[in-house]
């Protein structure tokens, strides 16, 4: 299985190569699989690419659901 993290685009400081923000982390992902992108557009992320852009309410949701999924799993860990 493979996981995508849904993530801002913060920058696009060389040709395709752009600076992302997840939970509060910034990192450098290639550009190279996905088309015409641009500063506070949404793409997946995987394996240090972007892998898809997403539309702001695809993101949201995906967001969202990560959200849930990381409160449960902390839940059970504090058990």
């Amino acid at each position: 299985m493979c996981l995508g993290i849904p993530a801002p685009i913060i920058e696009i400081p060389e040709k395709q190569w752009a600076i992302i923000e997840t939970g509060g982390i910034k990192r450098k992902v290639g550009l190279h699989l996905v088309g015409e992108v641009e500063p506070g557009d949404y793409v997946l992320v995987h394996a240090g690419y972007a892998i898809e852009k997403l539309d702001l309410a695809e993101a949201e949701e995906t967001i969202k659901l990560w959200e849930e999924l990381l409160s449960i799993e902390g839940t059970k860990q504090a058990e």
